[in-house]
């Protein structure tokens, strides 16, 4: 496990940290930094803070200095740089807190920038809801039974078909211009996925979804 590292960006805060113990490194941008320190984090734990600290308030951050990164190059966010000194140092499997909420385009940016990377790095986003990533060609999920599962074409999947969904698909193609995936549910405990072509993100919910009984 401690191959994996973390990183939290500048989204929402998680309502809960994860076991810092679990991996083998942890870095932040500056944004973060903040939602850290309110939330009592260890900051000693952080290996890196990077970013233009353009949101870096100069005060008792100081005494993590030596642990600052200064990225400048505009062409690219700081979770895109953060990623790069990530992949430098030997890392390529991430989980990202941070990655939803606030400014939508943030959002939609991190998504896009994990999808740069997705044949570099295995990038999981945790937020309050769901976990989210791209799934290869051929993939199974554990456990899934009773949570939320939605695949999402980026920007399409063609000759998709899964099993354990309530609803499931059958050489379908998915695509953001006329068909998407959202809002499904697992029946089964393994949920499996095969598309041919294209790129499919995956959410599963975190928590179990109670549905009504039909009688």
């Amino acid at each position: 496990m401690r191959d994996k590292a973390l990183l939290f960006i500048n989204g929402d805060a998680p309502k809960l940290l994860p076991n810092s113990e679990n991996y083998g490194l942890i870095a932040c941008t500056d944004g973060a930094f903040h939602y850290l320190k309110r939330m009592r984090f260890p900051l000693d734990k952080l290996d890196f803070i990077s970013g233009d600290f353009d949101s870096h308030s100069g005060s008792d951050e100081d005494m993590y200095q030596e642990k600052f990164i200064l990225t400048l190059d505009q062409d690219k966010t700081d979770f895109h740089k953060a990623l790069e000194i990530i992949l430098e140092k030997g890392f390529s499997e991430i989980d990202v807190f941070g990655g939803s909420g606030g400014e939508q385009d943030h959002f939609l940016g991190n998504i896009t920038v994990a999808y740069a990377f997705k044949d570099r790095m295995k990038i999981k986003f945790y937020d309050e809801f769901s976990e989210y990533y791209f799934i290869p060609n051929l993939f199974k999920l554990e456990g899934a039974k009773n949570r939320m599962i939605s695949l999402y074409p980026f920007p399409s999947a063609n000759n998709i078909t899964t099993k354990g969904l309530n609803w499931p698909l059958t050489n379908d193609t998915l695509s953001i211009t006329s068909r998407i995936g959202t809002r499904n549910f697992a029946v089964e405990d393994e949920v499996s996925v095969e598309y041919e072509s294209g790129d499919v993100l995956l959410f599963v919910g975190i928590s179990e979804i109670e549905y009504p009984t039909i009688y």
